[in-house]
C-alpha cells in the first residue's frame, strides 16, 4: 500500500468533478486472475478492501493478467434518500435496497443518491462512492457495491462465464456444486474444508470456457447456526460461533467464517473443472447418494440454475465443454462427511 500526497486541494470551481482531488491511498491485489488496483480517499474503505480479499491466493488465468483500477469515495456528509437529517434511521436493520443500472456503454448500481456504483469494460474501471451513513452496514457495502465492481469487471473484461455455485478441489481439479439456497452447499463446502479439500468459493465461481480453469474468492464461508449441529462440541464448531454474523437480504443469519486460517486449505491456483454436482434436498435413503445425470438433464439443470451465465456470450463455448464432463445429482446422506466421501471419490478418478 502506498499513499500519495497533494499540498493543494482543488476548489469546486475549478475541479466541480473532483477530478484533481486527493488520493490518499492506493493498493495492487490479484483476484480473479486479474492484477486490481484500488484507490481510496478513506482509510475506512481501504479496511473493507482489506477484510475482503487481503492474504487470497493470486490467481492467474493467462500468461498476462489484465489490469483494473477500482476508486473508492467516501462521500461527504449529507442527506441521501431513505434518511432522515443525513442519516440512516437507527432501528434500519440494513441499508436501501440495491438496484442495478445500465446506459450509454455502463453497467452500475445503487442503493440512494449517495451509495452507487459505476463501471466501464473498456476501460476496466470502476468507480465506488459509499456514504459515511452506509459503513453502519459494513457487509452490504462490501458486498453489493465493492465486490459487484470486483466481479463484474473481472468476469466481462475476461470473457468468464459467472455462475452461481460453489467449488472444492484437489490436486488442481475441482468439482462445481450447484443447489438452491438451502440445498446444503455451505455445510458440504465446510465440511470438506475441514477434510482438507482446497476451496475455491462458496457462491460465485467464474470458469474460463476454452480451457474450463475456475476461479473465486475464497475468503469468506456463510454458515446458518443449524449447520453446526453436525460439528457437536468440537473446537471448530466454537470457533465459528464466534464469528460474526450477517445477515442476507432475505432475513436469514449466518456466520460469516474467515477462510484465510489454519486449518483451512484455499486453492492456491485456478481449478480445472472437471465434474459438477447438483445438490438435492431429497434425502438419499437406500439410494445411492449419487444418480448419474445425461447429457440432457445436465444442460436442462444448468439453464434453470444460471440464467446470468447464460445471457453471457461465451455461453456456447462453456456448455459445449461442460458437456463432455461427468454430471450428478447429489442426494442428502444422513451425515455431510457422507456426500465429502463421494467428492473425495470423484476427484481421485482419472
Amino acid at each position: 500500500m502506498t499513499r500519495k500526497n497533494h499540498s493543494m486541494v482543488p476548489d469546486l470551481e475549478s475541479d466541480p468533478f473532483g477530478e484533481r482531488a486527493p488520493t490518499l491511498l492506493s493498493k495492487r491485489l490479484q483476484l480473479l486472475g486479474g492484477r486490481f488496483q484500488f484507490e481510496s480517499n478513506s482509510r475506512e474503505l481501504f479496511r473493507l478492501v482489506d477484510s475482503a480479499y487481503a492474504g487470497l491466493p493470486r490467481h492467474r488465468l493467462s500468461a498476462t493478467a489484465p489490469d483494473f483500477r477500482i476508486k473508492l469515495l467516501l462521500a461527504s456528509p449529507g442527506k441521501a434518500y431513505g434518511s432522515v437529517g443525513g442519516q440512516y434511521p437507527a432501528s434500519r436493520s440494513e441499508p436501501p435496497p440495491f438496484t442495478m443500472l445500465h446506459g450509454a456503454g455502463l453497467l452500475g448500481g445503487a442503493t440512494d443518491s449517495s451509495n452507487f456504483v459505476v463501471l466501464s469494460q473498456r476501460e476496466r474501471a470502476a468507480l465506488v462512492v459509499i456514504s459515511p451513513q452506509m459503513l453502519r452496514f459494513p457487509y452490504h457495502a462490501r458486498y453489493e457495491l465493492i465486490e459487484f465492481a470486483v466481479f463484474t469487471l473481472a468476469a466481462r473484461a475476461q470473457r468468464l462465464v459467472p455462475l452461481h455455485a460453489a467449488c472444492v478441489g484437489r490436486d488442481g481439479r475441482g468439482l462445481l456444486l450447484i443447489g438452491p439456497s438451502g440445498a446444503g452447499k455451505s455445510t458440504v463446502a465446510l465440511h470438506c474444508l475441514l477434510d482438507g479439500f482446497d476451496f475455491l468459493s462458496e457462491d460465485s465461481v467464474f470458469v474460463a470456457p476454452e480451457t474450463m480453469l475456475a476461479t473465486g474468492v475464497a475468503n469468506f464461508l456463510h454458515v446458518r447456526a443449524h449447520s453446526l449441529r453436525w460439528l457437536g462440541r468440537s473446537g471448530e464448531a466454537a470457533a465459528i460461533r464466534k464469528s460474526p454474523v450477517i445477515r442476507r437480504r432475505s432475513g436469514v443469519k449466518k456466520f460469516e467464517v474467515d477462510l484465510r486460517r489454519d486449518p483451512f486449505r484455499l486453492a492456491r491456483s485456478p481449478l480445472r473443472i472437471v465434474g459438477i454436482l447438483f445438490l438435492s434436498s431429497q434425502g438419499a435413503g437406500e439410494r445411492p447418494l449419487l444418480k448419474s445425470l445425461p447429457k440432457s438433464a445436465l444442460l436442462a439443470n444448468l439453464a434453470t440454475t444460471q440464467a446470468y451465465g447464460a445471457s453471457q456470450a461465451q455461453w456456447r463455448t462453456f456448455v459445449r465443454n461442460i458437456s463432455h464432463l461427468d454430471a450428478f445429482e447429489l442426494r442428502r446422506g444422513r451425515h455431510p462427511l457422507e456426500a465429502v466421501g463421494v467428492l473425495r471419490s470423484l476427484l481421485a478418478k482419472r
